[in-house]
């Protein structure tokens, strides 16, 4: 069994920062692609940045220029570093890999959420 547990979520001031953390536990053989993905109240699920294996990179044009992906392969974990926290951001911030196991087979992975507030 494969699992996502997300931490760091939480309130900040407009302008602050936060650092979102997400690690895999289980039996899998190899990361792909590790991503993070927010829902705001009444909207859909959008996307906010992915790293594929390859340390590329890709950023939602509203988080462009304050989030940094990144991952720290030993750890199997991918962090989201926000800053600059603006009011558009508040969301539930949820992790998202894509995972292949022993077999060969790959499938996707999602964190449990964790909520981000922006507020004074």
């Amino acid at each position: 069994q494969v699992q996502l547990v997300e931490s760091g979520g939480g309130l900040v001031q407009p302008g602050g920062s936060l650092r979102l953390s997400c690690a895999a536990s289980g039996s899998f053989v190899s990361i792909n692609t590790m991503g993070w993905y927010r829902r705001a109240p009444g909207a859909q699920r959008d996307l906010v940045a992915t790293i594929t294996s390859g340390s590329s990179t890709n950023y939602a044009n509203s988080v462009k220029g304050r989030f940094t992906i990144s991952r720290d392969i030993a750890k199997n974990t991918v962090y989201l570093h926000m800053n600059n926290l603006q009011p558009d951001d508040p969301a539930v911030y949820y992790c998202n890999e894509d995972i292949t196991d022993g077999s060969g087979w790959s499938s996707t992975y999602w964190g449990q959420g964790t909520p981000v507030t922006v507020s004074s």
